[in-house]
């Protein structure tokens, strides 16, 4: 599609209607006032409320942020899990036209520190529980002029070096529930993500109303959300604004459940949560839906989750996971995205026409990461920036434009390597098939080469984790005297297999599958592998640790 825009013959539409996110609440408010929102407390209770009482506490807050001085265009930081405060701190912020500034707490101090000088925060809101995340790096920040404690707790009962400080109830408490939300320009930003800075300084996505309202109309389509469904917000809010999930529930008028703080290594309440209030949309990383299952295994009665579907996305989902909650009624949906893309780009639905493939063919077509959703354009390039074609075995870098996809980093000089042609240059080796479905083979950085071939490290770890003792496993490229690189994997085993299952096991399981220099040299089992913070597996750090694995012998 060309750039160019050509003006055509005057519309008698009302263009001058904004897209504004707040839209969403106040419709909610008006024709859903009764469906029920549900947010999980620190002590595993449950807040309940509805749309309408939300919205009125929302019109509360903005008036509250007016008071602390808060103007349009101003960045407010959050810090807190995933709750009804934070969805309400969402709506109000960006409803008065001001950005909401996720803060992940899972980056290094120094990181968050950057992120928040970077984006200029004027104020800051911060669950009482996280707290140490930001009293160490106050000193630094140099445009913070006040701090507001998300808790449940007197103010005065709350032990913080932070000042000014308020509680969020607090300045709620006063204020009325009458406000007028201003139209908003949709090209302005309703929040900002920074990446995770994996690699250099964090680089900070400013998210449009217009870019956000699209997405969230997108996402809820292609899922077919609707009035029947319970929608669980379990991907962080302060990554990626929770992949928008959140978002679509008062848009369609779906029940809203948030599951609070939880960890990996206790998922418990996610699954608890997901039973009791008959959860029918979710989404997550494998990371946590892989300890999710292995709970569920241990249960003794298994709950029956028809019509359940789980988006699935910040790595490839391995196909024992998706079998094993399809074995349950769950449909695991794989999606693919970035913070630059809002997230969404594809997600993996099976074409009408490609219903009489057999069930074998159907789940290997699962594990790619989908069809690009309407509005997206994509492809893929060489390295002399020449479009390469789609027969599914063609490798290039994928590059990704749309009217959510993100354009620019705020003020970084970064941008100009990291755009072409108005694309966004993913960093990912993908192909396309005949049929438009996109594979990500891996990120150009964790390509294995060795003996001047490619070998991809996540189809080595998707063909590891199919083995029924595997827990985890995650595949690195490490430096090797006569190769260049060789692959070497760390695995986690279930307890039931520690001690039983051998690497030739392992290596005889997935060689079919494989040429035999494509199979890792090594295989170590371990109790933990390094993740970052958004839990992916860190090949970064994998690489550094095992630096010398190879060049040592």
């Amino acid at each position: 599609m060309s750039t160019e825009i050509i003006k055509g013959f005057p519309s008698t539409s009302g263009n001058d209607y904004q897209l504004n996110i707040i839209t969403f609440l106040k419709s909610a408010a008006t024709t859903y006032p009764e469906v029920e929102v549900v947010s999980r407390n620190i002590d595993g209770s449950l807040f309940r409320y509805n749309y309408y009482e939300a919205y009125q506490r929302t019109k509360k807050l903005a008036n509250a942020l007016i008071k602390l001085g808060i103007k349009p265009g101003d960045r407010v930081g959050i810090a807190d899990w995933n709750t009804h405060r934070f969805f309400e701190l969402y709506y109000a912020i960006s409803g008065i036209g001001a950005v909401a500034l996720e803060l992940n707490p899972r980056i290094a101090g120094v990181d968050r520190a950057y992120v928040i000088n970077h984006a200029e925060a004027k104020l800051i809101f911060v669950a009482d529980t996280l707290l140490p995340i930001i009293e160490p790096i106050a000193g630094d920040l140099n445009t913070v002029q006040g701090y507001v404690v998300i808790t449940d707790k007197k103010i005065e009962d709350v032990k913080t070096g932070l000042s000014p400080v308020n509680s969020y109830e607090d300045i709620l408490a006063p204020e009325s529930a009458e406000y007028s939300f201003p139209m908003i320009d949709e090209t302005s930003a309703f929040a900002a993500c920074y990446t995770s800075g994996t690699t250099g300084k964090p680089k900070g996505v400013f998210v449009s109303h217009r870019a956000m309202y699209l997405h969230t109309l997108m996402i809820a389509n292609m899922t077919k959300m609707g009035l029947d469904d319970v929608i669980m917000q379990t991907v962080p809010m302060f990554h990626a604004q929770g992949w928008g999930v959140f978002l679509c529930a008062p848009l369609v008028g779906a029940k809203l459940v948030f599951s609070g703080m939880y960890t990996a290594e206790a998922t418990n309440s996610l699954v608890d949560l997901m039973i009791s209030e008959k959860v029918t949309v979710n989404n997550g990383a494998p990371a946590i839906y892989m300890p999710m299952l292995e709970q569920i295994r241990s249960m003794p009665e298994k709950p029956d989750f028809a019509n359940l579907r789980m988006l699935s996305g910040a790595t490839e989902p391995p196909l024992a996971m998706m079998k094993g909650y399809d074995e349950l009624g769950g449909n695991v949906i794989h999606a693919y995205g970035a913070t630059e893309t809002t997230p969404l780009v594809t997600i993996n639905l099976l074409k009408a026409q490609l219903s009489d493939l057999s069930e074998n063919e159907k789940w290997e077509l699962r594990k790619k990461q989908g069809l690009p959703v309407t509005g997206i354009e994509m492809k893929i390039v060489n390295v002399d920036g020449e479009e390469a074609p789609h027969d599914g075995e063609t490798v290039g870098e994928l590059l990704i434009k749309g009217p959510w996809i993100t354009s620019s980093y705020y003020n970084d000089p970064r941008t100009a390597e990291s755009f072409t042609d108005g694309y966004w240059r993913s960093g990912d080796a993908a192909t396309i098939d005949k049929n438009g479905y996109v594979k990500i083979s891996d990120r150009f950085k964790d390509l294995i080469k060795s003996g001047g071939e490619w070998i991809s490290s996540i189809d080595l770890e998707n063909s590891l984790m199919a083995h029924e003792g595997v827990l985890e496993a995650s595949v690195a490229g490490l430096p090797h005297p006569k190769w260049e690189e060789r692959p070497l994997a760390l695995v986690i085993l279930r307890e039931n297999f520690k001690g039983k299952t051998t690497k030739q096991e392992l290596l005889d399981f997935i060689s079919p599958n494989f040429a035999k220099w494509q199979l890792p040299d090594q295989i170590i089992f371990v109790d933990e592998i390094p993740k970052t913070s958004v839990g992916k597996f860190s090949k970064k750090t994998i690489r550094e640790q095992y630096k010398d694995f190879y060049t040592d012998k």
